[in-house]
């Protein structure tokens, strides 16, 4: 005989009632504000664990019913009311913490789900096995996710509170709880409509899961060539280790190598970096010529190890330079960077001009003592974004920090001229709290003086360290840039970010001293990082202490487009190389 669902006490109904109608909003919130501040988090994720453990004791105590299903159900709630606890406990939850914990809870319930579906019947089986196989993957998503973060803790949480809340009003609407048909007696409903919301819980899951390992496996990672010896000497730019370079952009004809290096920081104490010669055949094998040098600042990839291009299949892209191939049929050679503290241990100095400025002249010097290529000591410096500000930094230390280097020219390319006028266009930026968060990160671990606590705003700290964690080539930037278009407020601590040690330090690496070179400044007009006015005015400043500039405007072009194969800047800057190497007069655009 088919059993009706139990009818519920009335002080459990109201205490359901209570119970759940207060789980909605904390699961509403979890899931679509999580990045209000850590501490709301988890205090958030405290009140739905808690909810969660409630909703299960108050729902079906083993005292009305207690067959082995209604025991696992109880147990269950007392399982996520201990992982409150332990939240709660803990001394200063991080991500990590939070998302162990609730891993560990959700595995758990979905353990005891899995049991109970071996006591039940026809569709009451399904749906429990269905649940339980959920709330596993889910629990190992939040043990093993590549990338713990606060979108994927809220995103776990979130969602399971607000369901379970919503199902409990109702439940306690209607003066009944049935969790599911495996709880009570299965033939009671046959349970069609739930089954197919289990079904498509457990497909959106198991994507949710392939995006975890998609996400894993495009991770680049620093092999041992990286590795500093412990014999490496103080001196600049000696040459460490070399090996063959093979990938799809080194092209026919022309021969590749990866080379590690002794460069100096900002501070002048010593340190290694990374880097790749690429070079046409003719400057290799017996009958070799040597090779004019163009040395290549890349732009932002990251900040932190494992994030240089020498470390990725399509690393030169990566950092903005897609015309090798000319550069190639020129006849000249290649020498780009990675920069310390992206394939070498950090800290890197993101747009800090000095250190960077090195790394491209001491990659430079190591290039010369490969055996393999024979290489001219004439050189012209490229570089964009981030790198076209290293470019102009490298024009203006190479007399006095590495005289040995004939700079002929130097081609900044959408500079990053001014760190404070980037920082203030960046909430213009679809993505720009991910360059803000390089950018707190960079300054904070470049100069004692520059606090990251002091920079960032409580309630955005967890999130920026997170996204500075990531390479721009990285598969898992997607939750950077999903995190970056989500925050409802800037990351910054004050609302002029410009003030104290930060402003100072951002002013200090404006590249504003003599460049001996000719110097060329290309910029897109509809360029929005990068903003064609900033650059403007970096332009007239330079003209107004009598320096020579080049300034070139390209209509039309934004931040990226100006340095494509198809851009019309790369024949003028293919010209204007073949100038410099030839001892051409230069142009000067200033009034």
């Amino acid at each position: 005989m088919v059993q009706p669902a139990r009818r519920a006490h009335p002080g459990a109904r109201w205490a359901l009632l209570v119970v759940s109608a207060l789980a909605v909003p904390v699961g509403a919130v979890l899931a679509l504000r999580p990045f209000v501040s850590l501490a709301v988090l988890v205090v958030a994720v405290v009140a739905g664990l808690a909810a969660l453990g409630v909703v299960h004791l108050v729902a079906d105590h083993p005292a009305a019913d207690a067959d082995a299903a209604a025991r696992r159900w109880w147990l269950a709630g007392v399982v996520y009311l201990l992982a409150a606890a332990v939240v709660v406990a803990w001394p200063g939850p991080t991500i990590a913490v939070l998302a162990r914990v609730v891993g560990v809870a959700l595995v758990v319930d979905g353990v005891l789900d899995a049991l109970a579906a071996r006591q039940a019947r026809g569709t009451g089986r399904a749906n429990a096995a269905l649940s339980g196989a959920t709330s596993v993957v889910l629990g190992v998503l939040a043990l093993a996710w590549p990338d713990v973060t606060v979108l994927v803790v809220a995103v776990l949480v979130g969602v399971r509170v607000l369901v379970t809340g919503i199902r409990g009003v109702a439940a306690a609407l209607r003066g009944t709880w049935q969790r599911g048909p495996s709880r009570r007696d299965h033939r009671a409903r046959p349970g069609r409509g739930r089954l197919v919301v289990n079904v498509a819980a457990l497909v959106a899951t198991l994507a949710l899961a392939a995006a975890g390992v998609a996400l894993d496996g495009g991770t680049a990672r620093p092999d041992d060539f990286y590795a500093a010896p412990a014999d490496a000497p103080d001196a600049p730019g000696r040459l460490l280790r070399s090996e063959p370079f093979t990938s799809a952009e080194i092209p026919h004809g022309a021969s590749a190598w990866r080379i590690l290096y002794t460069t100096t920081r900002g501070d002048g104490t010593p340190t290694v970096a990374s880097g790749l010669v690429v070079a046409p055949d003719t400057a290799t094998g017996d009958a070799r010529e040597p090779a004019d040098v163009v040395a290549w600042a890349h732009g932002t990839t990251g900040v932190t190890p494992g994030c240089a291009p020498s470390l990725l299949p399509d690393g030169l892209a990566a950092g903005a330079l897609f015309v090798q191939d000319d550069v190639l049929a020129q006849g000249w050679a290649l020498v780009a960077t990675d920069y310390a503290g992206l394939g070498t241990a950090g800290p890197h100095a993101y747009l800090v001009g000095e250190p960077a400025a090195h790394d491209v002249l001491d990659a430079v010097r190591a290039a010369q003592q490969l055996d393999d290529v024979a290489l001219s000591d004439r050189n012209v410096v490229w570089g964009h974004s981030q790198g076209g500000g290293a470019a102009l930094w490298t024009g203006i230390v190479a007399p006095d920090y590495a005289p040995d280097v004939d700079v002929l020219g130097v081609a900044a390319l959408a500079p990053a001229s001014n760190p404070s006028a980037l920082l203030a266009h960046l909430p213009d930026v679809s993505v720009g709290a991910l360059f803000a968060a390089y950018l707190a990160e960079g300054y904070a671990a470049t100069y004692p003086d520059v606090r990251f606590a002091d920079v960032v705003r409580p309630g955005a700290r967890t999130v920026v360290r997170e996204m500075a964690h990531r390479c721009l080539a990285d598969r898992g930037v997607v939750v950077s840039a999903l995190t970056a278009l989500l925050l409802d407020q800037p990351v910054w601590a004050h609302a002029d970010p410009f003030t104290g040690a930060f402003g100072d330090r951002l002013t200090q690496n404006v590249p504003s001293g003599p460049i001996a070179a000719p110097l060329l400044v290309a910029q897109g007009t509809a360029d929005s990082v990068v903003v064609a006015s900033s650059q403007d005015e970096y332009v007239a400043a330079r003209c107004a202490a009598g320096y020579a500039v080049d300034h070139r405007a390209y209509d039309g072009l934004d931040h990226v487009a100006l340095v494509e194969a198809d851009s019309p800047l790369v024949p003028d800057l293919v010209a204007w190389t073949r100038d410099r190497f030839a001892g051409a007069p230069s142009t000067d655009t200033c009034p």
